[in-house]
């Protein structure tokens, strides 16, 4: 069985869910700039460093830069990222591991995209930064990763009274 083009329809969704609870993977890659795929490929690697890049091709196959929002596309298990998205390779591996997640729960027919999703897909971003920091022999990476994690634990809070997306790399 043939992993579903879209994943949108309910019969697209049970195929999906079937072929992952099977363990199926994405042959995950990445669309854009020469830019754009080095920096993607850096955060990947840091995805990787961390032990999630399985988690994350499980759900998502492909990595695309757009001029635009950076979001998750769910019915075609797709990330758009725009080029602030990938700038600092720390936020970027998180945001991805964040996105996966959100397809996930959309997989498993949770309410992915309420307040409570949005916490439980920063609570997940911050459980890979602190895997990251821990695995990562690389002091610049451990730092990043605790300045990271302080930010977006400052976010889990603020979900309490609103849904707010966590994108350091475009706040400033």
């Amino acid at each position: 069985m043939e992993f579903p083009k879209r994943v949108y329809t309910s019969d697209e969704v049970r195929k999906a869910k079937e072929l992952i609870d099977k363990g199926h993977k994405h042959d995950l890659t990445v669309e854009g700039s020469q830019s754009f795929k080095q920096k993607a490929e850096d955060a990947l690697q840091l995805v990787k460093t961390a032990g999630h890049y399985d988690f994350l091709r499980t759900y998502i196959r492909q990595i695309v830069e757009i001029d635009g929002l950076t979001q998750l596309r769910n019915a075609d298990a797709i990330i758009w990222a725009n080029k602030y998205t990938v700038e600092n390779p720390v936020d970027a591996a998180s945001v991805f591991i964040q996105k996966a997640n959100i397809m996930k729960e959309y997989l498993e027919l949770k309410h992915y995209y309420s307040g409570e999703a949005e916490k439980r897909s920063v609570e997940k971003r911050i459980e890979f930064l602190e895997t990251l920091g821990r695995k990562s022999a690389d002091k610049e990476i451990i730092v990043e990763c605790e300045t990271s994690e302080t930010l977006a634990r400052g976010v889990t809070g603020l979900l309490r009274v609103q849904p707010v997306f966590l994108y350091r790399s475009s706040l400033a």
